[in-house]
């Protein structure tokens, strides 16, 4: 067994993973590696909740703001870049933490990808003619009925992940589901998942205070500069696309923000769906104090974190 290990903090979004690993990663003197999939982008910033300055000054992080939302960046370049940084910082670092909130992009350092067939491209072109013609709903509508399992995790707000998924369902003849967690691929590491938790309207409360503060610090204006690019596959998410929507004349101000909060609630949900379902989670409450989850966590690892 390896004695190396990768501590995955998760948990729904603005629970405070941020602070959990920075608190994990200063007191282990190791370094964070960012699967958070939003802030991979340098041109979202607010509204992704970027760590500040000053907490991306306390530790090292990796995967912050590394790309452009201009360059095609996808689950499959981030395993095999996260798994190359990890060879080389587990050459001096016995722990190292990993912090997202992005579930498939964690299961991917740690698990590995799932092999899927080749689909045709022929599928692809129809289910995005059926997206522009029909709108978001009709992907939502076909993704339930193929694959009900599946639409409850997946952000259904994202067509680019309704349209994989789907593509997948239509080639193989069987949901994208079946897919899901494979045999797990050979890693240097042991992961162990530490997840923060609350109660809902803990956790919806701390949502909408949070993108009441993305407004006050410029969201609006953020989104102002990126809505020619609104097509890429980068900003298909919450937070920009409902102000791209008011952009458009569709929706009041007022209203795009009251969406955007609806939204990361929905999506909160379901990235708790999607970490309920592994069994090997550390749940930790959002308000313990740090030196309690540090003594928890120095129960699951076999160096002592009171030194």
């Amino acid at each position: 067994m390896s004695s190396k290990t990768l501590i995955a903090v998760v948990g729904p979004t603005a629970i405070g993973k941020t602070r959990l690993g920075i608190t994990l990663a200063t007191h282990l003197q190791t370094e964070i590696v960012s699967a958070d999939s939003r802030q991979f982008f340098k041109e979202m910033n607010i509204g992704t909740a970027v760590p500040s300055m000053e907490e991306l000054n306390a530790v090292p992080h990796h995967f912050i703001q590394h790309k452009s939302i201009l360059d095609p960046y996808s689950v499959g370049d981030f395993e095999k870049d996260a798994i190359g940084l990890l060879y080389t910082l587990f050459q001096k670092k016995d722990v190292v933490v990993m912090v997202g909130g992005s579930g498939l992009y964690v299961d991917a350092v740690i698990k590995g990808l799932d092999d899927f067939p080749e689909v045709d491209p022929k599928t692809r072109d129809s289910l995005n003619r059926g997206f522009k013609e029909k709108g978001l709903q009709y992907l939502q509508k076909e993704l339930r009925t193929r694959d009900p399992e599946y639409f409850n995790i997946v952000d259904i707000e994202n067509p680019h992940r309704l349209i994989r998924a789907l593509e997948i369902c239509i080639t193989a003849n069987q949901p994208y589901s079946s897919f899901l967690n494979q045999k797990k691929k050979e890693r240097i590491f042991n992961p162990l998942y530490v997840g923060i938790e609350a109660d809902r309207e803990i956790i919806y409360d701390r949502i909408n205070q949070r993108v009441d503060l993305m407004m006050e610090a410029g969201l609006l204006e953020e989104a102002r500069k990126l809505y020619p690019h609104r097509n890429l596959n980068a900003l298909q998410t919450v937070g920009y696309r409902e102000l791209f929507e008011y952009f458009d004349g569709n929706f009041t101000l007022e209203f795009a923000i009251s969406e955007i909060k609806k939204n990361t609630r929905r999506f909160a949900k379901r990235q708790l769906t999607w970490l309920r379902k592994n069994k090997n989670i550390l749940w930790v409450k959002y308000d313990e104090k740090p030196n309690e989850i540090l003594n928890k966590v120095s129960q699951h690892l076999n160096i002592g974190l009171n030194g």
